[in-house]
């Protein structure tokens, strides 16, 4: 049955954009710094990378990790470092970094200890940390 009011179906580029808006989301939520300037963002991110992706719409995989890495980006330059690393106990506390850099199935990996983490959006699983500078 078809409504005169339904919305049109979500295309794939929608998708891949609020997959990604989701899975960063949650890693914030994760770390406990998901506030309302942080999420601005996010969204920030996703406007910008709308326009990537309609320009290179095979890219269309790669957006959670462009995503997770423009506000890991700008979290740096305006709190601090983000997400720390969960699995190396000393030293000084480091950030994860988005692995591969442009490429699907984006990881949160500690290049100190050499080990993939967690995907992006399931930091809550590996207990990622707040901003630090």
């Amino acid at each position: 049955m078809d409504f005169p009011d339904s919305p049109p179906p979500v295309g794939p580029l929608e998708q891949a954009l609020h997959a990604a808006r989701a899975l960063v989301l949650a890693d914030l939520v994760a770390g406990q710094v998901a506030e309302a300037d942080v999420v601005s963002l996010v969204e920030e991110s996703v406007v910008q990378r709308r326009w990537w992706v309609e320009q290179w719409p095979e890219g269309a995989a790669y957006v959670a990790g462009l995503v997770a890495q423009d506000v890991q980006d700008a979290l740096l330059d305006r709190y601090g470092r983000w997400p720390l690393c969960p699995v190396c106990g000393v030293g000084d506390p480091h950030a994860l970094d988005v692995e591969p850099e442009l490429g699907p199935d984006p990881h949160w990996v500690c290049h100190k200890a050499g080990v993939k983490v967690s995907a992006v959006g399931s930091l809550g699983s590996a207990a990622g940390g707040a901003p630090s500078s």
